[in-house]
């Protein structure tokens, strides 16, 4: 397939309004990590959607949750999002349908209105209310904003993301490929499997427990066979959170561990040998050091 057209896509909207749930729907498969807690995206994830029909290439940006930080790690995250809006081809703020608009949203549409860029509204988890109900949420919005177009949507059901990917490939420009075809996303396979690790912590652990761990792939190696040996440091910020991310005798820090396994080697289409410790570092979301160290940085 030749590429005639690109587009390059921005995700935003707060946290838990499904943004990541929505990327792995229009991916078709799972790029970036989900969980109930809010701020479960720390950087931006691509997903490379290639649409062979209009020969276009969607690179979609899903972002981290927009909110009032209050650590370095928050700023960082904040930062992203604000950059990922200018010089992209199209904006797409995700809303739950409550008929009010947010701080959080006021502050993207603000955002979007300075950087000049073409926008819709997708109004997610439209299984949880009535159809009668997004009347009230499409008025609210179209009062603050004029958006190219509105579309009422379920990510986690699939409905109407097909009808989501035709409307961004209007927005696609004459151009070669961002992306190889067989290419997927810009995350490398390391970072990839540390996510997964820190999706079974948000899922697993209680509280803000898990908002204040990190991971690092110390050792990624493939053997000739193809199965993959993966060590993992789970960071925490103090020594009581690593005695409840070990557990009894070990028992959670081995569930997590088997829950990220499984995840790995369907992401990796292989098997896999993961070995997890787990580190103390205190603070290491206030320290510009660490966050750098992690990944997190400009």
């Amino acid at each position: 397939m030749t590429i005639e057209k690109t587009a390059m896509v921005t995700i935003c909207g707060r946290p838990n309004v499904g943004k990541s749930t929505l990327t792995n729907a229009l991916a078709g498969q799972k790029l970036a990590i989900v969980s109930a807690k809010p701020q479960t995206t720390r950087n931006r994830i691509t997903a490379v959607v290639n649409r062979p029909a209009s020969k276009t290439q969607l690179v979609i940006m899903d972002t981290p949750g927009f909110h009032r930080p209050r650590t370095k790690l928050g700023d960082y995250m904040v930062n992203v999002v604000r950059e990922s809006i200018p010089d992209v081809e199209l904006v797409v703020l995700v809303v739950e349908p409550i008929p009010a608009v947010g701080p959080q949203e006021q502050g993207l549409i603000d955002s979007i209105k300075q950087s000049g860029c073409p926008a819709i509204l997708v109004i997610n988890k439209i299984d949880t209310v009535e159809k009668d109900a997004l009347l009230a949420v499409m008025a609210a919005y179209s009062a603050v904003y004029d958006f190219d177009a509105i579309l009422p949507i379920s990510a986690m059901r699939k409905n109407g993301t097909e009808e989501l990917l035709r409307e961004m490939e209007k927005y696609a420009v004459p151009g070669p490929a961002y992306f190889p075809e067989d290419v997927d996303t810009d995350q490398p396979d390391k970072q990839v499997c540390a996510e997964l690790v820190r999706e079974k912590l948000l899922r697993l652990l209680d509280k803000e427990i898990p908002h204040g761990t990190a991971v690092e792939v110390t050792r990624f190696s493939e053997r000739e066979d193809g199965i993959i040996d993966l060590d993992v440091t789970i960071y925490c910020e103090k020594a009581s959170h690593k005695g409840i991310i070990i557990g009894k005798q070990g028992a959670m820090l081995k569930q997590i561990g088997e829950a990220a396994r499984r995840d790995i080697e369907r992401f990796m289409g292989t098997k896999v040998y993961l070995t997890t410790w787990v580190k103390v570092k205190e603070n290491w979301r206030d320290s510009a050091v660490q966050l750098r160290n992690f990944g997190y940085s400009e």
